[in-house]
């Protein structure tokens, strides 16, 4: 009876929240899956076991609730609603949802943090350009000392 504005048919499976439709998935780790070891590859990757080796993958990597990833994490972007013990470095956007827990230093250029989500370590996030402050703070120390020597 409703049709969108666009050509694109309604996928209830699809949220636009997410960083890549779920067909779009290349390779998963089953609940029941234990994979021991590193874990490389250039698609997207869907966690919903337990990985203790390093995970890499040029694309998206998602993190299911209940998942576990217990190593370094190298990706393009990452969903994490599961368990990261390691440092999670991302080029792009790393969004962390309220069930998620990384505990680990965090790399990215977006950092998207729900309510609720844990998250322990040093962040640092691409694109910063703030001046050094310590240049600044010299005439300002300069001034005052002057200022006293004048009362004096």
């Amino acid at each position: 009876m409703f049709k969108s504005n666009t050509d694109e048919e309604y996928n209830p499976s699809y949220n636009n929240n997410t960083l890549a439709e779920p067909d779009s998935v290349e390779t998963v780790v089953g609940p029941s899956v234990v994979v021991e070891g590193d874990f490389a590859s250039e698609g997207n990757i869907l966690v919903k076991g337990t990985v203790s080796g390093n995970v890499k993958t040029g694309k998206l990597l998602t993190v299911e609730s209940g998942a576990k990833i217990l190593a370094n994490v190298k990706a393009g972007n990452a969903l994490v609603s599961g368990s990261v013990k390691g440092n999670v470095r991302v080029n792009e956007k790393l969004e962390l949802t309220e069930s998620a827990q990384v505990d680990g230093d965090v790399s990215c250029k977006i950092l998207v943090v729900a309510a609720g989500a844990l998250l322990q370590g040093k962040i640092t996030m691409k694109g910063i350009e703030i001046e050094n402050l310590k240049n600044e703070k010299k005439p300002l120390r300069s001034k005052v000392k002057l200022l006293s020597e004048k009362l004096d």
